[in-house]
Formats: structure tokens, sequence, C-alpha cells
């Protein structure tokens, strides 16, 4: 039997409807979680970080309730011009078992294999791709481009498209976000982690303009970030698009789960995988 908020997020199914991700894949739910200074943060619009917790601790929860990867993005590392944290890294690979993406300072491949070494399945790069493109292609042919994700945080320009901003959403990069995820692909990226700072945060919804754009210029999978809360945000993203979803404060303030919301999607037709089931086993 579903809950009272399990209830409201089935609100609306579809039964029969089939929405299978692109290239046939199932459709991906993804916490993100944000670190600085070694602890998990959570802001809106990428300011006025508050602590959620010790990532280890809070890889563990999300792997029990069912998440399909966990993307962590050391928020800090550019501007603080350092590599990668390692440790925090081990220690969360240590206690899941899920796929790792994880961002922040990777500068070289040095830097990828180190993350890698530590226990990620892939790196994500930010504003060392803007500084020096050819990066994604280095990694690529050192890593294969499936361990290779594009971080881009793009903000509505007031004349209309949108902007790139690197180093934690400090620093306008001067490009064109749609023609960068462009070259960005082209250079080797194998996935896109696409983050609107206007949305972040703000539990309003993703950038379905942007997303949609985006989705339409690439054919890598594509990451909606920035502003999903509900089932139906998520819908609405995959509809856009998208090959995965990503959330942070919905997730980190126990209002939902990732379970639940596969549930929820399942149940309006799109191909994700059953992992609320092995939490109704476990009831009985």
């Amino acid at each position: 039997m579903s809950s009272p908020r399990e209830a409201g997020l089935l609100a609306g199914a579809a039964p029969g409807a089939r929405f299978p991700g692109p290239s046939g894949l199932c459709r991906r739910v993804i916490p993100c979680l944000d670190v600085a200074g070694g602890r998990v943060v959570k802001g809106v619009r990428f300011q006025g970080l508050a602590d959620v917790g010790e990532p280890a601790e809070q890889a563990a929860r999300y792997a029990a309730e069912g998440a399909d990867e966990l993307v962590f993005l050391d928020v800090a590392a550019s501007h603080e011009r350092r590599g990668p944290a390692l440790a925090w890294v081990e220690r969360v690979a240590e206690r899941v078992f899920v796929p790792l993406t994880v961002g922040g300072g990777v500068r070289s491949a040095d830097d990828a294999r180190a993350l890698l070494e530590a226990g990620a399945d892939k790196v994500a790069v930010n504003s060392a791709a803007v500084e020096r493109p050819e990066r994604l292609g280095e990694l690529a042919a050192r890593f294969g481009s499936q361990c290779v994700v594009l971080s881009v945080d793009a903000r509505r320009r007031p004349e209309g498209g949108w902007e790139v901003v690197t180093h934690g959403g400090r620093r306008p990069a001067g490009l064109d976000a749609l023609e960068w995820l462009e070259t960005a692909v082209a250079a080797g990226a194998g996935e896109v982690l696409l983050t609107s700072i206007d949305r972040d945060g703000t539990r309003s919804g993703y950038d379905l303009e942007l997303l949609a754009e985006a989705c339409a210029r690439v054919e890598v999978p594509v990451i909606a970030s920035g502003g999903g809360a509900t089932v139906n945000d998520f819908a609405a993203a995959l509809d856009a698009g998208a090959a995965a979803v990503l959330a942070a404060s919905v997730f980190h303030s126990g209002e939902t789960t990732t379970a639940e919301i596969h549930r929820a999607l399942a149940a309006r037709g799109y191909s994700v995988r059953r992992t609320w089931e092995r939490e109704e086993g476990r009831a009985r």
C-alpha cells in the first residue's frame, strides 16, 4: 500500500504508457552532493551554503534508498586553485557500490586518474575544460569518453540565451552555453551535466527551454540539474530529452527518496529501475 506521500507522487499516473530513455536505456534518478571543506553543503543559486552532513554517510543513505548514481562536486576546488580532494572520495567508495561521478579540481589526466583510483567511475570537468577544451579529448583518449562528464553551469542572459559560468558560479566565461556544449562534446565529453544557475536550489523546476535546446544540440546523455523538486519536474525534464534527472535539496531534506521517484515515474510509463520493490520486500 502506498504511503500518503507516495500517493501524491503517483497522482496523474498513466499506466501502460512507455517512455524509454535515449538509446532505450532506463532513465536515471541521481542525488547530487556538493562538497566544501570535506562536508556536503547546499545553497541557493550557489550562495549561502549550509552544512548537510558527511559525504560517506550521505552516500550510504542514498545508496540504500535506491539511487542510480551519485554525483559529488567539490565546489571550492577551482576557486581555491587546487586539485581533487581524495580522502573523502575514498571513504565514499568504501561505503557504497553505486556509480560515482566526482568533479572539482580536475585539470589533468593525472588528476582524473587519481579520482578513478580513489573509487570514482566518472570524472566531471567544468572550469578546466573551459580554460582548455583539449583536456576533454586527452581524458577521453586515456580513460574513454564514457568516463568524461562535461559539467556546465549556465545562466540566462538578459538579452536571451545562456552563458557559461565557471569557478563555482563566480566567473562568467564569455561563452554561449549551447555552443560550448557542441564544442565540448566534439572534443571528447561522453556525457553532460547541465545545471541552471537560475534554478539551482529554488525547487521551481528545471529550465526546460535550456534543457530541450541542449538535448537537441548533442547526442550524448544529458543530466538535468537545477530546480528539480517534484515528480512533475522530473517527468518534464525527461520529456525535454534528459537521460537523467539530478536533484539535491529535495533528497537532502528527506521529503522524498529516489525509490519513491522511481515508483512514481514508472507509474507514468517511464523506464526506470524498480528500486522500490526492494523496500517493499523488506517491509513484508
